[in-house]
């Protein structure tokens, strides 16, 4: 059973992290603000919207949990940069993952920043919404989200005028998704955030920019990309990456489980072949592949850079890492309304994901000290308590 003394770590814990991005805070009332405003988002709150969370402020008009979403007072870019720090220092990792992928934003109408009828995967069709397109990070202590862009279509950005509307600024430029993750990548190096390898979906594995880059600055990735997808198949030869796989033996598959899903070991049979081209020195790239258990006519296919020698189960591992990303967006919708903003500002919708971020972060960050925790009372043979973490807990304690 979880005790009082627990609930109020927690509290205390998420006070000192308030605490640490305090300074990035030009003035004490958006400090105060932007302070509530993640609390409300740990809450129990069902919505968290401006409505609800000005109540639970105590404030009497929503206007003020607006104005701290544009404030000029504070920097969400400085925060983010907490936010990652706050994560590396107690998940750091020196083999971590840094994940990519996007999320969708459903929205009416048509003045929210960056909203057009497009492809969102979480609704699994093409929707009214925002695309938000994220890094996030994933090592043995824990994960957490660590940078966000807004993607803004070519339908805005060709349109200026409607862009200053949404308060746009004039020097933010078309970028495709795969661009937006290279920015997200090279602000993470430059932080010197402790990684090992990158992995992403197939929209941003079969982007031979994306590709190159990581190459260029040594990034080792385990990528999704289309089964048509060309690579080397010798010195002057290419060849389609499912033909790659299917010439080889039925042997040459190993079953392998890539990480604990909600039901168990995500198992399926996988194998790997070297890309036929030079890598450099000490380094090597792969097309791997999975192959569901089930039906093998579902294979998936990855392109894979990394040291030479690598084994097919650290290319295993890092390609199950890639699911952490999502069950970190459904932890963000659930538990820190990541996806409950009401704002139409591009200003504000950097300033509300961040928070959220800030929010999600203290969960991961209590998460983790707690299983690391009980690991050593077990290891000290003491019975240990159990550890489950409410969102709203350390919250209504601090209160």
């Amino acid at each position: 059973m979880t005790t009082v003394e627990t609930v109020e770590s927690w509290a205390a814990g998420l006070e000192d992290f308030l605490i640490g991005i305090g300074h990035r805070f030009a003035r004490v009332e958006p400090r105060r603000l932007a302070f509530a405003y993640v609390r409300g988002l740990l809450s129990s709150l069902e919505r968290k919207n401006g409505w609800t969370l000005t109540e639970l402020a105590g404030n009497t008009s929503t206007s003020s949990m607006q104005w701290v979403l544009q404030s000029p007072c504070w920097d969400p870019d400085e925060v983010r940069d907490d936010v990652r720090s706050h994560i590396v220092q107690h998940l750091g990792d020196a083999d971590g993952v840094l994940v990519g992928d996007e999320t969708g934003f459903l929205k009416k109408g048509t003045k929210s920043a960056g909203v057009q009828r497009q492809y969102s995967g979480t609704a699994g069709r093409t929707e009214n919404c925002q695309i938000g397109v994220f890094l996030a990070y994933a090592s043995a202590r824990g994960r957490g989200v660590l940078d966000r862009e807004l993607y803004l279509p070519v339908s805005w950005t060709e349109d200026r005028d409607r862009c200053r509307r949404a308060g746009i600024p004039d020097e933010v430029e078309f970028a495709t998704k795969p661009a937006q993750m290279r920015v997200m990548l090279a602000r993470a190096i430059t932080a010197g955030v402790p990684f090992k390898w990158f992995t992403a979906d197939e929209l941003y594995g079969q982007n031979p920019d994306l590709r190159a880059f990581c190459e260029q600055r040594d990034v080792f990735y385990v990528m999704a990309t289309r089964k048509d997808d060309q690579v080397a198949a010798g010195l002057f030869t290419t060849s389609r990456v499912d033909e790659m796989i299917a010439k080889l033996p039925a042997g040459a598959w190993k079953r392998r489980s890539a990480g604990d899903g909600a039901h168990g070991p995500r198992v399926y049979d996988w194998v790997a072949t070297p890309i036929r081209r030079d890598f450099g020195t000490d380094r090597r790239g792969w097309v791997l592949a999975r192959r569901s258990i089930c039906d093998p006519t579902d294979i998936a296919y990855y392109v894979c850079y990394g040291p030479r020698g690598s084994r097919l189960r650290e290319l295993v591992r890092v390609a199950g890492s890639r699911w952490s990303i999502e069950e970190l967006f459904q932890t963000a919708k659930n538990e820190t309304g990541l996806d409950h903003y009401q704002v139409r500002r591009y200003d504000a919708w950097y300033a509300h994901i961040t928070l959220s971020m800030a929010a999600l972060a203290h969960l991961v960050v209590t998460r983790a000290t707690e299983r690391a925790a009980t690991v050593e009372m077990v290891k000290g043979a003491t019975i240990p308590r159990q550890t489950s973490l409410s969102r709203s807990a350390a919250t209504r304690s601090a209160a």
